[in-house]
């Protein structure tokens, strides 16, 4: 089951062009959703399927700024109602389709699902976008076949970083030892920890001696539906120990991560990592990319087999261990929304 009532990430805004073919298709919580951009630069989402015969609407192409049907002609306008029908010069009053609420915001695409007079874009979490002067962000995607909760469970608990990550992101075993806490925040959950005196992550340590090491920060917005963003500090070691007004920032980043279910079997994984402008240099931010890159291999081998397995065994055995405790969090907080709907629609019914 998947909330409405909350904005989902359908790409970055890069993606969706004015050219005549640029019709993006995505599904989004389990729904067929189709997206485009008119001449005045609004992005348009609109159910994939036409009410003649329920064509998918992504083979259509753009006309001003409307969408013409590819299986009959039919054109609906950016408000989802039928504007012309080839052939008959009556146009049926049930002749639309549904439109949802689209914000764009720091180089992403949102996509209200829900009730649209609930659609509020404060609700929409931070992030840093490739956009900011600021920032040198570099951008990627990755499409994964597992549920969205396995996903939600992996960021909640960084202490896979030592194990699945050994080889690039990880390399060490404070990502399991270190204290982490956690704090309630709108609509999510707030991890921050600290790892003193650490080796580098394994793909950037041909840059340094090898006794370098370093105090590293993280502190991480997970939110609903599922948006994990980051920012990720290297200080000089002791750092932690005297606070960072006495330390020495070397490396200030932001990796802004959101993953948008499909249905119960994939999802979609856009994401972002790079540095300030101040602490930048050339390749670093690029650096950074490559090793995430190769990281989210890795992630998606590990949650595709979980996925396989709990398909196969849904009752298998599974225990609890300590490492739960964040996932656990931010998987209540999303049962309790989705029972939260369920209720107030069966009370409507």
């Amino acid at each position: 089951m998947f909330l409405e009532n909350c904005w989902y990430c359908a790409g970055w805004d890069y993606e969706i062009t004015q050219g005549q073919q640029s019709v993006v298709a995505r599904e989004l919580a389990g729904q067929p959703v189709v997206l485009y951009r008119t001449p005045q630069g609004q992005v348009v989402a609109m159910e994939d399927r036409c009410c003649h015969r329920q064509a998918p609407l992504r083979f259509g192409h753009k006309q001003g700024d409307s969408l013409r049907c590819g299986y009959h002609g039919i054109l609906f306008g950016p408000d989802g109602v039928a504007r012309e029908i080839p052939g008959q010069a009556v146009i049926p009053p049930k002749a639309c389709v549904r439109t949802y609420p689209v914000v764009e915001k720091d180089n992403w695409v949102w996509v209200w699902m829900g009730d649209a007079d609930k659609a509020d874009p404060a609700l929409i979490c931070f992030a840093v976008g490739p956009g900011d002067p600021e920032w040198h962000m570099q951008t990627s995607q990755v499409s994964v076949n597992a549920n969205y909760r396995l996903e939600i469970a992996n960021l909640m608990d960084l202490s896979h970083v030592a194990w699945v990550h050994r080889s690039t992101l990880g390399g060490n075993s404070q990502w399991v030892d270190a204290k982490k806490t956690y704090t309630d925040i709108q609509n999510g959950v707030n991890t921050a920890f600290w790892m003193e005196n650490s080796p580098p992550p394994t793909f950037t340590q041909h840059l340094f001696d090898s006794d370098a090491v370093f105090d590293m920060h993280a502190s991480i917005d997970m939110t609903l539906p599922c948006n994990f963003v980051m920012r990720f500090q290297v200080w000089t070691p002791g750092t932690a120990a005297v606070g960072k007004d006495k330390g020495n920032l070397l490396l200030d980043s932001w990796s802004c991560q959101a993953v948008t279910p499909r249905n119960e079997d994939w999802v979609d994984y856009y994401y972002s990592w790079g540095l300030s402008r101040a602490t930048d240099a050339p390749g670093m931010s690029e650096l950074l990319l490559e090793g995430v890159n190769d990281g989210f291999v890795e992630d998606k081998e590990m949650l595709e087999g979980q996925h396989r397995n709990i398909k196969a065994h849904p009752d298998g055995n599974l225990i609890n261990i300590r490492h739960d405790e964040g996932p656990n969090k931010l998987l209540w907080k999303l049962d309790k929304l989705i029972e939260q709907e369920r209720q107030a629609k069966s009370c409507a019914a």
